[in-house]
């Protein structure tokens, strides 16, 4: 049973069964008491009327004596003598019994009361059988109407549970009839108080939606807009290879060529690391991450950019610092830590990383005696294809927008910070280091 309605309507009319069958019950209890109450009412003012009245008139007596009254009178005197009977009955009780009394006499009970004055005693009966018909019957006519209501009460509930649920269906209706490209808000408008957070949550989900979309979208914009510069100087290149007259130009050719091809592959690998570091995308089961090691390969990986570039590669490791995350993702967030030092500090500059523990939180630093990154770009050379002016180095601009996606996907910051170098100081610090 997985609709809200038919929950609802089901335990609602199981309710008011259970109600209707308890008031029902109560009620009739209630009534058979309260019955039973006057019909002994009934017996004690018949008795005491009898017993001020004193003789019993002749007309009165033709009257008690109807076959068809449910009561029956006997006097007698003191000393035991019968001198009345209302009727003549073959199982009347022979003695009375003071007060309110129930007589079994002959298999038939009797309800009697009977009064006693200084010449005669009096006493009213009445058949129990008589008594409890009667009082079911007043109590039938009591239950009956709540049993004739609680249908239509059943269809009233049904009707108000589908009135209030509508709005339910409206915001069904309204998101069903919507296409993959409609992420326009959903209208909340006559909301009840408990549907209207479902749907400013559904809200906030078509804006992150949109928004995500409309990033992804400006992004393979970018993406191709990027592709396309080195694809049409990869064209060029190749161009000029071809009409190479001699040996030595052919030879330039050939290196240029090569260098537009690793710009190229440069920048699509950085692409497709931004594209799996994504909040999006799926994460890779955590492990434990040793900063360390993950510094060494990246200096071993950037060793021959850098001698090339006649740069030093330093590190700084100590004990070592542990931190579970996705060890690729990491990886690659050291390394354009490291090429963007590398690229962007003078040739024949010193580049320092450090890793170390402080108070249980991992860091990893990386200093270079570049040009920096003025404060007022810092935060945002964290966009995508964007470039610091006078960096001095052609690149993709996606190598810091790279580490602080990782950064974010394991809870980690990214800070930037003038480097005692003279250039810029990256600091990435993961809050909890893995024992």
């Amino acid at each position: 049973m997985s609709s809200i309605r038919l929950r609802l309507l089901v335990s609602l009319l199981a309710l008011l069964a259970i109600v209707a069958a308890a008031m029902a019950a109560i009620t009739y209890r209630n009534v058979l008491g309260e019955t039973e109450a006057i019909f002994d009412y009934q017996l004690q003012q018949m008795a005491l009327s009898l017993r001020d009245q004193g003789e019993i008139a002749s007309a009165e007596a033709g009257t008690l004596a109807d076959e068809q009254l449910d009561f029956v009178i006997q006097i007698w005197t003191i000393d035991g003598r019968t001198i009345y009977a209302s009727r003549a009955h073959t199982s009347l009780p022979a003695r009375a019994l003071l007060g309110l009394h129930t007589l079994n006499v002959e298999g038939r009970a009797w309800r009697t009361y009977s009064v006693a004055t200084r010449e005669r005693v009096i006493q009213v009966a009445q058949p129990v059988e008589i008594r409890q018909r009667l009082a079911a019957h007043a109590a039938w006519r009591s239950v009956l109407p709540l049993l004739l209501m609680t249908p239509f009460a059943a269809l009233a509930i049904w009707w108000l549970a589908a009135q209030n649920l509508a709005p339910l269906d409206r915001l069904a209706r309204e998101v069903r009839s919507r296409d993959a490209r409609s992420l326009a808000p959903v209208p909340t408008t006559g909301l009840p108080d408990e549907v209207a957070p479902l749907a400013s949550a559904l809200n906030a989900l078509l804006e992150r939606l949109r928004s995500s979309l409309d990033s992804q979208r400006a992004f393979v914009a970018d993406a191709a807009h990027e592709l396309r510069s080195p694809l049409t100087a990869l064209k060029l290149q190749l161009r000029l290879l071809r009409q190479a007259g001699d040996e030595a130009t052919r030879t330039a050719a050939i290196e240029a060529v090569a260098a537009g091809i690793d710009r190229a592959a440069r920048l699509i690998e950085q692409l497709l690391t931004l594209a799996r570091s994504e909040p999006g995308a799926a994460p890779a089961p955590p492990e434990p991450v040793e900063l360390g090691e993950l510094a060494r390969e990246a200096l071993a990986a950037m060793h021959a950019f850098a001698h090339d570039r006649g740069s030093e590669l330093v590190l700084d490791a100590g004990q070592p610092v542990v931190v579970p995350g996705e060890r690729s993702a990491l990886a690659a967030a050291v390394r354009n830590l490291v090429d963007n030092a590398i690229r962007y500090a003078p040739p024949g500059s010193r580049v320092e990383v450090r890793v170390w523990q402080d108070d249980g939180a991992a860091q990893l630093q990386v200093d270079d005696a570049g040009p920096g990154i003025p404060p007022a770009d810092r935060e945002r050379v964290f966009d995508r294809f964007f470039r610091s002016a006078g960096a001095g180095e052609e690149g993709s601009g996606l190598g810091l927008a790279i580490v602080r996606s990782v950064a974010e996907r394991h809870g980690a910051t990214l800070a930037l910070a003038d480097s005692p170098a003279g250039g810029l100081r990256a600091t990435l610090r993961f809050p909890q280091a893995a024992p």
